[in-house]
């Protein structure tokens, strides 16, 4: 009931806002000689909830240069390299200050502290675009990179058992449906084998360990697959923008910006999460996987709509 509760306050919120906002921006700059921005880098919390009221000032604001500038930086980054983004940052710091009447020696605190958000928050949408490219192109078994990759993972996951063949039953011992697993990476793309491979990789025994539950007699289910739903989860969380507060706070505990290894490590963690509830929701066979998934899906969103969220991917291992 909270958390509807919070869903239809969230939507609802902006649409007061616009009517009083003015009127409340106007009484604060006139009592603290502060502008919008000023008071949010100052008295904001670091990280997700500072730039998130960045974000969401910038986004209201009527000064057309303002807004011609978020139309530039939204245009730049769809393929800009680091120092591009730095770049762009330097550029929305100054247009700010001028547009702003900000002086810099009066107020120096306020261009790093804007510029932190700046890049957190144009990085994640530069995020948006890597994670689309993925998710767009369509694993073909004739790219010998993307083959190569595959090949990888099952090396990872069983390094023990040489794959006899191409297109085999094996697969399925590692959770694909059928014999050749290009079929099972439709939906998320390229994405959906990068996700795998990174757990495969990165968590060698996180992943052996999440590999011998879903391989459980009673317990089990398809581990590929299930990595894939939770790459869609992933994908879906990053572009409705829900997983802000996540991986902002991630950008500003590491001092970076926003990146792939950041998505990926948000998937290792959904990945070895979900193996934790399925196992301790002990379900009588794989049909109540729907059931335990969108559980696990409210959970995680609840979390995110915290501004002090953020997932720790030290994936630590139980022993017995």
């Amino acid at each position: 009931m909270n958390f509807m509760l919070g869903i239809i306050f969230d939507k609802f919120l902006p649409f007061i806002g616009g009517y009083i906002r003015p009127f409340i921006k106007w009484f604060l700059h006139t009592f603290t000689r502060l502008c919008e921005l000023q008071r949010i880098c100052y008295g904001a919390q670091p990280g997700a909830r500072r730039s998130k009221q960045v974000e969401w000032s910038l986004e209201s604001s009527k000064q057309p240069e303002i807004k011609q500038l978020i139309l530039e930086l939204d245009e730049a980054v769809e393929y800009c390299s680091e120092d591009e983004l730095k770049s762009l940052t330097l550029r929305a710091v100054n247009v700010v200050q001028r547009v702003k009447h900000i002086k810099p020696n009066v107020h120096p605190d306020f261009a790093p502290l804007f510029g932190v958000s700046v890049y957190q928050i144009w990085s994640y949408k530069r995020l948006m675009h890597q994670v689309e490219r993925l998710r767009s192109e369509q694993y073909n078994a004739e790219n010998t990179e993307h083959e190569e990759k595959l090949m990888e993972l099952w090396r990872h996951l069983m390094p023990d058992e040489p794959l006899l063949e191409r297109v085999s039953k094996q697969w399925q011992e590692i959770g694909f449906q059928g014999e050749d697993p290009k079929t099972d990476f439709r939906g998320m793309g390229l994405l959906g084998l990068e996700n795998l491979l990174y757990f495969s990789r990165e968590y060698k025994e996180a992943a052996q360990h999440v590999l011998l539950h879903s391989r459980h007699p009673v317990l089990g289910y398809t581990f590929a697959i299930v990595g894939i739903n939770l790459t869609a989860m992933a994908y879906i969380f990053l572009k409705s923008g829900d997983a802000k507060a996540h991986f902002y706070n991630v950008a500003q505990n590491t001092k970076t910006a926003c990146s792939l290894e950041h998505f990926h490590k948000f998937y290792c963690y959904l990945l070895f999460e979900f193996d934790r509830l399925w196992l301790e929701s002990e379900p009588a066979n794989i049909m109540d996987f729907r059931e335990i998934y969108q559980t696990f899906e409210i959970s995680i969103l609840e979390a995110l709509h915290k501004d002090c969220t953020v997932f720790k991917t030290n994936l630590v291992i139980e022993k017995v």
